[in-house]
């Protein structure tokens, strides 16, 4: 019999430090709460589609695993549990958004109540995140350290959210809080090295609660949150994957994940002992 956190979320503990966040690639919605959806809400179109085959290779690899299987239009996992805003003075979506990136209403009558977040949180976000805390843990005993990948994707024009049409592949660590800027240097090397997608660090998408609660590179965790624009790997019309579109962006990806699964902090050896 399933336990219910297998139904929240799928999880695999790995070998190597890297341990890989997937917050907002689920698209299951408790039947309680699609009722109250509107028909295109339950469409779930701000999934972070197909994420978790872009970085497939690098759970087979050895890294650790997280993957949300609800959608965050049930509760965003990438948000602080008290909802307070990440980007002020900016739009925000919300612990228990009420609406779509376009702005669209998400609910048919009322969005949940302040008790009705309260109980999601309990239910759904605490789990994960536990999951996560767990993760995080365990690379650090193995092996001294531990690196977090919060993995994300968005459509590449989302007016509400920002102006204009996003760089391919977003870097944010929190300004340079999150990771040793040894690592977030490498990242941005590699990235100089190819010409065919276009990149940024900590520009509009800085990392999200994830990178910013977990990334204490002090304590021995360094947090990277990587947003893609959708746009360049699949038909952003649709929701469908082919393989011909995304394989680019996926050796781009092998590379970038190299670099994460290679950092040593300084005064750590490669067996984990300081």
């Amino acid at each position: 019999m399933s336990t219910e956190n297998e139904v929240l979320f799928e999880r695999a503990v790995g070998r190597s430090p890297l341990v890989i966040s997937l917050p907002h690639v689920g698209t299951a919605i408790p039947a309680e709460i699609a009722r109250r959806m509107t028909p295109r809400a339950r469409q779930v179109e701000d999934t972070d589609w197909h994420v978790d085959r872009l970085y497939r290779f690098a759970r087979v690899a050895g890294a650790s695993w997280l993957q949300a299987r609800l959608s965050r239009y049930v509760i965003d996992l990438n948000r602080p549990p008290d909802d307070h805003s990440l980007y002020p003075g900016q739009a925000s979506t919300g612990l228990c958004p009420p609406a779509s990136f376009s702005g669209e209403s998400l609910y048919a009558a009322s969005p949940p109540t302040a008790a009705e977040v309260g109980a999601r949180r309990e239910r759904y976000w605490m789990p994960y995140h536990d999951a996560l805390k767990l993760l995080i843990a365990g690379a650090r005993r193995r092996h001294g350290f531990a690196v977090l990948l919060d993995a994300h994707s968005i459509r590449s024009v989302v007016p509400r959210l920002f102006a204009g049409r996003l760089p391919d592949i977003n870097l944010g660590t929190n300004d340079g809080r999150s990771c040793d800027p040894l690592l977030a240097a490498g990242l941005v090397a590699q990235l100089a090295t190819q010409r065919d997608f276009t990149h940024v660090l900590n520009g509009r998408f800085k990392g999200g609660y994830i990178t910013r609660t977990y990334g204490e590179p002090h304590a021995g965790v360094h947090a990277v949150q990587i947003e893609l624009a959708q746009a360049a790997y699949m038909d952003e019309s649709g929701h469908s994957f082919e393989d011909s579109l995304a394989e680019p962006l996926r050796n781009l990806l092998r590379s970038l994940v190299a670099v994460l699964a290679k950092f040593r902090p300084l005064g750590v050896s490669p067996d984990g002992s300081a």
